[in-house]
């Protein structure tokens, strides 16, 4: 802990100083899984990257003290020392707890557990004046509140208390077939009422093609059933062995759905490999090269999230690939997949059950009126679209802009980790300003960027740098591609995924 409180002066030290003199800064932490566009250098920043161990695991109290900077990999290889894990693991690896805190964060248990910040006890936080707080429900709530979400814009936190559930060693998972839009709607809510499933999420290949997956955590396997596994290069991608497995189910067939034994860590970061299918891109771009098991198995260490996320944004391509998680009210489903099944024609969709968020907040929520005009939270479905845009930088805008629209129209919110073309008017439409501006004014946070500030696409700044990108050797097929692996090389990320401790290894 004294090594963690020397560096939290240090950056208090740096917040204080550029709040007396007034001047503007960001904050820098190492790594992102974002696909905004990056600050250019020249832009003043406060290094939060060395906060990044966890500190403690308390088996008793079943907590754990982690500082942001701790991807989920390194989380869950240390909780799991102790029989323990996160209700709450972001499916990527390099995913850190402070983006899951300041971020809006959910997964397969979310539906069970709310999002990542509901997990989360305390934090401490570094206001925008340099003052060193702490903030959870019932010490500065309003604070602890507001930050979850807010994307570092109230503050750095520096350090935040974990809750722990027991861990088992394999999840028991079942891939449920269904033929409608509206059936796998359904199905997935009414497996989040199933007090057995510990996990519940989705997998749209296409209009008639679904599967709703249920989890459950346990320590037994029936003999003789191997162990499935997503991490390794031969074994297959988590997405194509569910679509392969539920290709030609038929529900008046009456088969058993089909179930596998994972082990934990395995269900964790079964979307590890691919970034759930969207590594299936990279062969569409690298088009003579192809999409066999052989080809994945010889690439695979350029198919693992993180490598993919460095590749991307290098390459330049990130500024036409629709990245757009969107939480919407169940019945409102199979209209909003028809809609993006037009208009951008890509699959597969997840579907991700998410737990009612009160207003106000950056998170999603749906609200619905109820007796007496009240409107009140409701449980939504997230809907992941990620996939290629137009080429037409122009068209690849008003195609997003659109999207936005609709969800708005449908009653849903999206999340603000990836492009946002909002308006600042219609920004403040969807989200409680005047909430806002009282936390920023009542914590010294005007001198850090607002959520818009961060989140918002300039699209006159965006167009200019996709002209430039044009005239760049990096536009020329393939040569961005390379270079996006090239960069990928260069950060030695490979090694992460290839020495991973939580790897399964067999049985004891």
């Amino acid at each position: 802990m004294e090594r963690h409180k020397q560096a939290v002066t240090k950056i208090a030290g740096a917040v204080r100083g550029y709040f007396e003199r007034g001047e503007p800064y960001r904050i820098f932490h190492g790594s992102t899984n974002s696909t905004r566009p990056r600050p250019g250098p020249g832009h003043r920043a406060v290094d939060i990257s060395s906060l990044g161990n966890v500190l403690a695991v308390d088996r008793g109290a079943r907590t754990a003290l982690v500082e942001p900077n701790v991807p989920m990999d390194r989380l869950v290889e240390a909780t799991l020392r102790h029989g323990l894990v996160p209700p709450v693991v972001m499916e990527f690896p390099g995913i850190t707890a402070g983006g899951g805190f300041a971020g809006t964060a959910g997964e397969s248990s979310s539906f069970r557990h709310g999002f990542f910040n509901d997990t989360v006890n305390y934090v401490e936080m570094v206001l925008g004046n340099g003052d060193v707080v702490r903030a959870s429900p019932h010490e500065r709530a309003d604070l602890f509140r507001g930050a979850a979400g807010a994307v570092g814009t109230l503050g750095i936190t520096t350090l935040m208390e974990l809750n722990l559930v027991e861990a088992r060693k394999f999840v028991r998972t079942t891939y449920h077939r269904t033929h409608s839009v509206a059936e796998a709607a359904a199905r997935v809510r009414a497996e989040t009422q199933d007090p057995r499933n510990d996990y519940v999420d989705g997998i749209l290949f296409s209009r008639d093609h679904g599967v709703v997956i249920t989890g459950q955590m346990t320590d037994d396997k029936p003999d003789g059933q191997q162990a499935q596994t997503f991490s390794h290069a031969r074994d297959p991608w988590f997405y194509l062995h569910v679509r392969d497995k539920t290709r030609h189910a038929s529900s008046s067939s009456g088969e058993q759905p089909v179930t596998d034994y994972i082990p934990l860590a395995e269900y964790l970061f079964r979307y590890d490999r691919a970034g759930f299918w969207v590594g299936a891109q990279g062969f569409t771009y690298f088009k003579y090269v192809p999409f066999t098991d052989f080809w994945r198995w010889f690439l695979d260490d350029f198919m693992h999230t993180r490598m993919l996320y460095r590749a991307l944004h290098a390459s330049g391509e990130s500024a036409r690939f629709v990245v757009q998680d969107l939480a919407i009210p169940y019945d409102k489903a199979a209209e909003f997949v028809d809609y993006t099944a037009d208009e951008f024609g890509i699959w597969p969709l997840w579907l991700c059950p998410l737990r009612e968020t009160p207003n106000p907040t950056f998170h999603p929520t749906c609200q619905t009126e109820a007796v007496g005009a009240d409107l009140v939270p409701q449980p939504m479905l997230n809907i992941g679209v990620w996939g290629w845009g137009p080429e037409d930088h122009d068209a690849f805008i008003a195609k997003n802009r659109a999207l936005e629209d609709k969800l708005v129209q449908l009653g849903g919110r999206k999340w603000l980790y990836a492009h946002t073309y909002y308006s600042e008017d219609e920004f403040w439409r969807v989200y409680d300003r005047d909430w806002y501006d009282a936390l920023r004014e009542k914590y010294s946070a005007t001198t850090l960027p607002s959520v818009y500030d961060k989140v918002r696409i300039d699209v006159d700044a965006s167009r200019e740098e996709r002209q430039l990108w044009k005239k760049s050797l990096k536009s020329r097929w393939p040569v961005g591609g390379l270079y996006g692996i090239w960069k990928s090389i260069l950060s030695g990320d490979y090694h992460l995924h290839r020495n991973a401790e939580w790897k399964y290894k067999g049985d004891d």
